[in-house]
């Protein structure tokens, strides 16, 4: 076994080995080489019967692991969300693991709680959300560090199926509670991510995902429309699901207009913000702080915006003793002598599962190396950097914006059919220069192109384009070969008088454009 001696040496190269991949990074393909099975052929079939020395280990992570990884933290990385980090983090997290707390009550480790309970309310004012959001308000609210949006979300669609329950049982004596539950509706909109319904399927609550208008956007005379429908039909709403920053083209849900036919219904009012939040903390987004006063809960991720990484989505409930009378299963042993004599929470009631780690550590050091107005200028940079790209579409008249740029993402397609843009995102994933993903909206494709990676800059920027003209010049030769029947010869020059001529140097990148 390892001694404490060996322990360090490891340690600092494990250090050495982090610092220089993701400083070489920019030099690797963003998509592995591997095909599905490669990995599991090279990996021992059986743990080993004695302890290997480290230094094996490592180099089995060098030459079987990490060529099998899809680089979230590169520059050329443009696909889903950002998969946030920073140095601050990453020593963070190693504290975390080295500590190894378990702080599912405050008695566990008192500063794993009250250091949780203080950088909750560092973020809610950073984001300026309304104060009963607070721990520190004179209300029964706060935030709470959990693993994820999905979490977030199932732990708001749980506590507001439980207390629909109870009222609509206190109203209905003579229903029993199978038939209550047997009635529950939950909504959202159709461009909502997938856990959503995820957190329907595990609550038992089927969710009806409400039709959006031309902008992506659901806004309050479409839910209370279906809302209406349905208690005429002897249905239960339970909750909304509002979003701001949907993953498909980041739209902003009318919170404002959702957040009064919620209140007046007894509807629990969601705000999954998992992306888009950080924009409450910046002028130019201001107005998506709208009707968050009306929210019964909201989540947001650090790890896609606030520089701190995978595992950390911050959660703020209005009332958070809403969530403990759903989930509050006592044991003798899980008691303590101090419960119930302050506001201090016991996390545990909070949350779905028992233990929870020390992720508050790596926020508050996270916050404390990076600071506010770091994080502001880290959002200003995902900005700006998107509007480059932005500009290189605009600019191109083969290719059109799908959705108005919102932070760091930009939405825009080959003009044409959706096979144009299938075949597009096709070759730009087997070239493995870059990692992009599709979108879908109304039987239209498009393709996503967001700001990603740790230290993206301009140049990677330009990288992108060059490399996705050059993909768009493959793809549109092949439809006109399809088209006219004929072949490309000349890979240097590729021409069609009505519609491009594109010029490539010897190692394809682009020299020039010009569009008739």
């Amino acid at each position: 076994m390892m001694d404490i001696d060996e322990f360090r040496i490891f340690g600092k190269f494990a250090v050495d080995y982090i610092a220089n991949y993701l400083e070489s990074i920019r030099s690797r393909n963003v998509i592995s080489d591997v095909n599905p099975g490669d990995i599991i052929k090279k990996l021992q079939e059986k743990m080993p019967e004695n302890p290997e020395h480290w230094r094996d280990v490592i180099k089995d992570l060098d030459s079987i692991i990490v060529p099998g990884l899809t680089h979230w933290q590169s520059p050329h990385f443009h696909g889903y969300y950002p998969a946030a980090n920073s140095y601050g983090s990453i020593v963070g997290e190693l504290l975390s693991a080295g500590l190894n707390v378990l702080g599912f009550s405050w008695i566990c480790s008192p500063a794993c709680t009250e250091l949780e309970v203080v950088v909750m309310d560092w973020l809610a004012k950073f984001l300026n959300l309304p104060q009963h959001f607070l721990h520190s308000s004179s209300g029964s609210g706060g935030g709470i560090i959990q693993g994820s949006a999905s979490e977030s979300i199932l732990v708001a669609v749980l506590a507001a199926r439980e207390q629909t329950v109870k009222r609509v049982k206190q109203e209905h004596p003579e229903w029993s509670e199978s038939d209550i539950r047997g009635k529950l509706i939950a909504y959202s909109s159709d461009q909502s991510n997938s856990c959503v319904e995820k957190a329907g399927l595990l609550a038992a609550v089927p969710f009806k995902l409400l039709p959006t208008d031309k902008d992506c956007i659901l806004r309050g005379d479409q839910l209370e429309e279906a809302m209406s429908k349905d208690l005429n039909n002897g249905l239960i709403p339970i909750i909304c699901v509002a979003n701001v920053g949907t993953t498909g083209t980041c739209a902003f849900d009318d919170v404002a207009s959702l957040g009064p036919i919620c209140n007046a219904n007894n509807i629990w009012l969601h705000v999954d913000a998992a992306y888009a939040g950080a924009g409450f903390a910046v002028e130019e987004y201001s107005h998506l702080r709208n009707g968050l006063e009306l929210a019964d809960s909201l989540n947001f991720n650090l790890h896609k915006f606030l520089m701190v990484n995978f595992d950390c989505a911050a959660m703020w409930i209005r009332d958070a003793n809403l969530v403990i009378d759903s989930f509050n299963v006592d044991r003798i042993y899980l008691k303590h002598q101090y419960e119930g004599l302050s506001k201090i929470p016991d996390f545990r009631h909070w949350q779905i599962p028992l233990g929870r780690r020390f992720r508050a550590l790596k926020v508050w050091i996270t916050l404390r190396t990076v600071g506010a107005q770091g994080i502001k200028d880290n959002i200003h940079k995902h900005m700006s950097l998107a509007e480059r790209f932005e500009n290189y579409v605009i600019n191109d008249n083969r290719f059109e914006i799908f959705a108005k740029r919102a932070l760091g993402l930009v939405c825009f397609r080959l003009k044409g059919d959706n096979d144009l843009n299938s075949n597009l995102i096709k070759k730009i994933t087997e070239n493995k220069k870059i990692y992009m993903v599709q979108g879908k909206y109304k039987n239209t494709n498009f393709l996503r192109f967001c700001v990603c990676g740790m230290d993206t800059k301009e140049k990677d920027i330009d990288f992108a384009w060059n490399e996705i003209q050059k993909q768009s010049v493959l793809v549109l030769q092949e439809a006109d070969d399809l088209l006219n029947g004929n072949y490309m010869k000349d890979l240097h020059i590729k021409h069609d008088s009505e519609k491009h001529k594109i010029m490539l140097d010897s190692e394809n990148t682009i020299l020039s454009v010009d569009s008739n």
